[in-house]
């Protein structure tokens, strides 16, 4: 007898719903072409992926032209995070981040440690929210970039993004927040936040 079991780390991987591989299956065996490119095949790629984009900016109230794919979540953290800091590196290089942020963004302000970046690490209470007064002390001239996750992906704790998102704009600091774990389950509107925002990882 075939041993039973229950998965329970769907939000970490999981199998392919039927309907995305059905409307998936033409991409992976008839229109592979190089979206780049003018022949046929390339074209109705083209198509799938301008319309994949425009589909991902109406669920964010984003602009099409707005939205980048990315191979994952990890990959599209490191990118926002990186190129924030390396746009700000001649005036600003101090980041500001939760203790209980994902790997791909602890890992990566760590290594921008590395390079001479400065990085507040803020604590959590007990329920895993920072405190945004405590956000506001640790603001300095030199803050280049907040980052904190919108939903986490262990504890399910939800920070207040839209008020930090708030408080960053009037400072003019960019805001980076990993939507991974919150988008499709709650609402999230870049317009509120007006973040780098995150919104996929593997």
């Amino acid at each position: 007898m075939a041993e039973r079991f229950i998965y329970m780390d769907h939000a970490a991987t999981t199998a392919v719903s039927p309907a995305v591989l059905e409307k998936m299956l033409p991409y992976f065996t008839q229109y592979y072409g190089n979206p780049s490119s003018i022949y046929s095949i390339a074209r109705n790629t083209k198509k799938a992926i301008d319309g994949a984009r425009e589909k991902v900016a109406g669920a964010l109230g984003a602009q099409p032209n707005e939205i980048y794919f990315t191979g994952g979540g990890s990959e599209a953290d490191n990118w926002a995070i990186k190129g924030a800091a390396s746009a700000n590196a001649q005036k600003r290089r101090r980041i500001i981040t939760s203790s209980i942020e994902h790997h791909a963004v602890l890992d990566t302000c760590k290594s921008l440690e590395n390079q001479g970046y400065k990085v507040t690490y803020l604590p959590v209470d007990k329920y895993g929210l920072i405190e945004p007064g405590a956000l506001e002390a640790a603001i300095g001239d030199d803050t280049a970039l907040v980052s904190v996750m919108a939903a986490n992906n262990e504890i399910g704790t939800i920070q207040p993004i839209v008020e930090i998102g708030k408080l960053l704009r009037d400072r003019k600091i960019l805001f980076h927040t990993d939507a991974v774990r919150a988008a499709g389950h709650i609402p999230v509107n870049v317009n509120e936040l007006q973040p780098l925002m995150v919104a996929g990882r593997n």
